[in-house]
């Protein structure tokens, strides 16, 4: 921060710093706390609609997925609340987060992240949604495809482990449609141009199938539907970044 910001912030103990991280954790748990509380109502009406890319595939989810357990139900209903509630909790978590850095950053700084949030928060809704209504069908597709191509007979799947398994990938996609935001906002700050984004192109690449290959479930086709849009907004960010160099190129021109 420069000199004369500093100055009119001020400086805070360690202590007090200490407090803010408190608070932070404190309001995160609470958005999460807010969360599951609205998604344990809502737990049928959810596993309802998880059900629907199981029907797309061409298999009756009412036979397919099944509980195994006497407590399955209860196991469906935390799973749906824990998972659902960060779902949702996620964006003001990160508002939690943003509070908590804000005090370290200048006046600049802070503007870039107040004008990403929004979009931040409609990259994440965007993620899901693409999860839920393109790749989930495919990925269960692809998984039933497999198993008869094997020979084997998959006549039921455990409920509880397919709710865990659609709601961490559902996360995981609006996640990693968050990277967009991070790029703008480094661009806008002027910690990357949109030439040392082209210079770096190849790298990001592989990091981003690598990446893609930690957040999904281990079959190449759900890999590379979450890689290849990433690729494409990665590029938009390029593009994106020049038009803001060139606006403040102008802009210094005019001065």
């Amino acid at each position: 921060m420069p000199a004369e910001e500093l100055d009119s912030y001020g400086t805070k103990p360690f202590v007090e710093h200490l407090d803010d991280l408190r608070r932070t954790i404190l309001w995160s748990l609470i958005a999460l706390g807010a969360g599951m509380a609205f998604a344990f109502p809502l737990a049928p009406y959810v596993l309802k609609l998880l059900k629907v890319p199981v029907a797309q595939s061409g298999v009756d989810p009412e036979t397919f997925l099944r509980v195994l357990r006497v407590a399955g139900g209860l196991s469906i209903t935390l799973r749906i609340g824990f998972w659902g509630g960060l779902l949702l909790a996620l964006p003001f978590i990160l508002l939690a987060v943003g509070w908590f850095v804000f005090p370290g950053l200048t006046q600049r700084e802070r503007r870039a992240i107040r004008n990403a949030l929004g979009m931040a928060v409609v990259l994440f809704a965007a993620g899901v949604s693409f999860g839920y209504f393109l790749v989930l069908p495919s990925v269960v597709q692809l998984m039933l495809r497999i198993n008869e191509w094997l020979g084997l007979t998959c006549d039921f799947v455990e409920l509880a482990d397919y709710v865990s398994f659609v709601l961490r990938l559902l996360i995981a996609f609006g996640l990693a449609y968050e990277l967009p935001v991070v790029i703008v906002v480094l661009g806008h700050l002027g910690i990357v141009t949109s030439a040392s984004l082209r210079a770096y192109r190849r790298h990001v690449i592989v990091g981003l199938l690598v990446a893609a290959m930690l957040l999904t479930p281990p079959d190449p086709l759900s890999q590379i539907m979450m890689a290849l849009p990433l690729v494409v907004l990665y590029e938009i960010c390029i593009w994106i970044v020049w038009v803001r160099q060139r606006a403040a190129m102008k802009s210094k021109e005019l001065e």
